[in-house]
């Protein structure tokens, strides 16, 4: 395996992920501070933002779906056909939301609308990061898998950073008519750009040689998802598991966090959007560091540590928060956002890059990870604002919820089998009789 060939995978997984990444984040931050006067208008604030993040968490109901079905096919046709099939779908939903009408144009159709595109997105978004996850670490070296399946979390970073700085920059020169009636769309159009660009790069790179070694040698499973379950059933709740900790550490914080900052402490948006940027800054640095790590000291080990770390950490998160003061705001949204949540990203990258045999591996991540994305990530703001409004203003149910859930990510993680395990799920002998 040549390094320009590494290169190469890796820069093309990296770019599409950030275009997933910019376009997710984009929608979260818009969902928080925008589409709830533009797409549900109502006399109670409270309830205009539960729904506009109610269709943030659908987003993340139709991965799943997108996921398994793109998991699938990648099993069967290879990574990079089924990338751009991701591309596709993320620019084109997040291109038309740009250009939808807005409720007071159209009525109901507008969230109508809005909920269909952003189910489009999702599809998309369920098999793209694992796609690009596993033609990076597919590539890569033994020694070195663990940095290499990391590496395209840092296009979440990228397309976070550049999905905030723009709507920062919008947000922050356009007076605010302005930007409620034309100014929010432009970010959305702009995701055309990193599309185009990773259409471009993608063209390069052939498939993983891990994978088609392995179909050229025993062929194709005939039905990947039946022989998932027979080749690692007791693997796969246990990998739900350890994907809840990621979620929490990055939603809650992204997400939810500029709702509280607006409605219950009330700090000005831009205190939250800057501190969004400068994590995302910090973590094109900390996420390659957390892969090589977990080539050092093991993904497992890690992954344990930044659950805990994020279990024990809510409570002063949420009272640094409060003081709304800018530096201390940033340097929660650092701690839990950057440091906590990358020690996981990585981690999982690493291990689910080896957790499944080859030939079901896309169909096993995809199923794994979406459905606790679904369930966690796609939930959490909704859950957070409710249970902010249950404590009467106070975050403390919140921070009970994310330590609880992120400890059972710690537990599930501890019970997981060893990736290096030569165990039924590594056994060729098992794959040939389950085809």
């Amino acid at each position: 395996m040549t390094r320009a060939r590494i290169k190469r995978a890796t820069i093309a997984s990296t770019v599409g992920t950030a275009l997933e990444w910019y376009d997710f984040s984009l929608y979260g931050t818009a969902a928080a501070l925008v589409l709830p006067a533009v797409f549900f208008p109502t006399a109670d604030p409270v309830v205009a933002t539960l729904s506009s993040l109610a269709t943030f968490a659908i987003g993340f109901f139709a991965r799943p779906v997108g996921g398994v079905l793109i998991g699938v096919l990648g099993d069967r046709f290879g990574r990079r056909q089924m990338l751009f099939v991701t591309l596709l779908l993320m620019a084109a939903s997040s291109v038309l939301i740009g250009v939808l009408p807005t409720y007071a144009q159209v009525g109901v159709l507008a969230p109508a609308l809005l909920v269909f595109l952003r189910i489009l997105q999702g599809l998309g978004a369920g098999g793209e990061y694992a796609g690009a996850m596993l033609l990076s670490a597919e590539h890569s070296g033994k020694t070195t898998r663990g940095l290499n399946a990391s590496i395209p979390s840092v296009g979440n970073a990228m397309g976070s950073l550049v999905a905030t700085g723009i709507f920062f920059l919008f947000e922050a020169v356009l007076p605010a008519e302005a930007f409620l009636s034309w100014g929010w769309r432009v970010p959305f159009l702009l995701s055309i750009v990193l599309s185009i660009a990773a259409f471009i790069i993608r063209l390069k790179v052939e498939d993983s040689p891990e994978f088609t070694r392995e179909m050229n040698l025993r062929g194709v499973v005939r039905m990947p998802f039946r022989t998932m379950f027979k080749l690692s059933g007791r693997r796969v709740p246990l990998a739900m598991l350890m994907s809840i900790a990621p979620n929490i550490l990055s939603y809650l914080p992204s997400v939810y966090a500029l709702t509280y900052l607006a409605s219950t402490v009330g700090a000005p948006a831009w205190i939250g959007l800057v501190g969004i940027i400068i994590a995302n800054l910090l973590k094109l640095v900390t996420v390659p560091t957390a892969g090589w790590l977990s080539d050092k000291f093991g993904a497992r080990r890690l992954m344990m540590i930044g659950s805990v770390a994020g279990a024990i950490l809510f409570f002063p998160f949420f009272f640094m928060l409060d003081t709304g003061t800018p530096l201390v705001v940033w340097a929660a949204l650092v701690m839990i956002f950057t440091l906590c949540c990358d020690l996981t990203l990585a981690s999982q990258a690493s291990m689910m890059s080896t957790l499944f045999h080859v030939r079901v591996r896309y169909t096993a991540v995809t199923f794994s990870r979406e459905i606790t994305g679904a369930l966690v990530g796609g939930t959490i703001p909704f859950v957070a604002a409710w249970l902010t409004s249950v404590g009467s203003g106070s975050p403390w149910l919140v921070c009970v919820f994310c330590a609880a859930m992120c400890l059972i990510c710690a537990v599930g993680t501890y019970f997981l089998p060893s990736t290096e395990a030569d165990d039924e799920v590594h056994s060729e002998e098992s794959v040939r009789q389950h085809r």
